[in-house]
């Protein structure tokens, strides 16, 4: 038996009027998934736990079978493993954004327009991030490049006592009052207020303006935590498997659950990403002998950061045409049984531009239990609320694996 579990970003949603009062997943032409759900199984999952954030590091642990309330230390670390940076068990890691500020007066009075930089390129960050690591670090406090607009920097014999915001969360509102809180914060907060000053002036930033592209003029650091210790997938439900993402996040908890991580040339974290080279991958681990893939796509989740209805509609399309149906074509042709589970992780809707907590579509496909065709089941929130119901995301997971609902 082979399984994938192919995790749509953000990909949940609200009924929007500009779509008729639907859903982007309702209005999407999703052919082979919903082929999926016609002859499968579909439900809504919490995979947000009350009392947490909806962040994707809650969201990703419990989707791939972890309850975050014993799991989750924070987001920064898991993201630090992927990176392959060594940490001790009093090191703190941090989320690291670049990010676009924009406004006149002081730097309270600024806002966040753009959490990724316009998403800047790896190569471009690189120079930005190794300009901060130049100015800001010390013995203590180091800073490391990432993919794209996210990086890390690492407080050695740190604390994680501080109220820190994600900048997702707060797109167009004034920064001031999103500042860093918490007893010993202030050289969190002096780093990012002279950050700006430091960055505005790089060339790397001034030839993005000269181009019309948003500039990294500000560094963003939110997300603290310990390193985490993960029971491994293969104790749990023995299996052997891959993690594929152009995310560190989740990269580094496939790590820490004992999964290999791919990397996918040309995999960006966005519509713009190499969808047809993640199918790949993800045959080719198969081929090799891989039970278990958990493959993200991160798109949706940043469309709907941006606001872009008609990219994320776009986004989740292209997912279904070149990532669902060659792998559905593979496992067809090689004759494997296979289970695949297709859902998001959280909801990002359209008209808050960040992540909920509310109950999320999923399908789930046995090929060895195929149910009889029912073409009024799909990928999408109202025919899942018809469906089965997880309390938790952990436990679909289990019942994924094991199948004893």
């Amino acid at each position: 038996m082979k399984y994938l579990i192919l995790v749509t970003d953000g990909a949940a949603d609200e009924e929007i009027e500009e779509l008729g009062g639907k859903t982007p997943l309702e209005s999407a032409n999703l052919e082979n998934i919903n082929k999926l759900a016609s002859k499968g199984v579909v439900g809504m999952v919490k995979t947000i736990p009350d009392g947490m954030a909806p962040g994707s590091d809650a969201a990703n642990l419990s989707v791939m079978g972890y309850d975050p309330k014993i799991y989750h230390t924070g987001r920064s670390p898991l993201e630090a493993v992927s990176m392959g940076i060594e940490m001790s068990d009093t090191d703190v890691a941090f989320r690291c954004n670049l990010v676009t500020l924009k406004g006149e007066g002081d730097y309270d009075d600024k806002v966040i327009i753009d959490h990724s930089s316009g998403d800047i390129t790896t190569e471009e960050a690189r120079e930005l991030i190794e300009a901060v690591n130049k100015e800001f670090g010390t013995e203590k406090v180091q800073f490391y490049p990432g993919v794209s607009y996210r990086h890390a920097m690492i407080v050695r014999d740190g604390s994680t006592d501080y109220d820190l915001t994600p900048p997702h969360d707060i797109l167009d509102k004034r920064i001031g009052e999103y500042l860093p809180k918490g007893e010993g914060s202030d050289f969190i907060e002096k780093m990012m207020r002279d950050s700006y000053e430091l960055l505005s002036e790089h060339p790397i930033n001034l030839n993005r303006i000269k181009m019309g592209k948003n500039p990294g003029n500000s560094i963003w650091i939110w997300g603290q935590g310990r390193k985490p210790k993960l029971t491994s997938l293969y104790d749990k439900y023995n299996v052997r498997g891959a993690a594929i993402s152009a995310v560190d996040l989740i990269k580094g908890i496939g790590i820490c659950a004992g999964l290999d991580a791919i990397d996918v040339p040309g995999a960006t974290g966005t519509i713009h990403t190499n969808f047809e080279g993640k199918a790949s991958a993800a045959i080719e681990q198969f081929k090799n002998g891989k039970d278990f893939i958990y493959l993200h796509l991160e798109a949706p989740d940043e469309c709907s950061h941006q606001g872009d209805i008609d990219g994320k509609i776009k986004s989740l399309e292209l997912i279904d045409e070149k990532i669902v149906k060659p792998i559905i074509e593979y496992f067809n042709s090689s004759g494997e049984d296979f289970r695949f589970l297709v859902l998001p992780d959280h909801q990002t809707p359209i008209s808050i531009r960040t992540h909920a907590g509310k109950p999320v579509p999923f399908v789930f496909y046995d090929s060895t239990d195929e149910k009889q065709v029912d073409e009024s089941k799909y990928y999408g929130e109202r025919s899942a609320a018809n469906g089965i119901y997880f309390d938790n995301g952990y436990e679909l997971t289990d019942y994924f694996f094991a199948k004893k609902k």
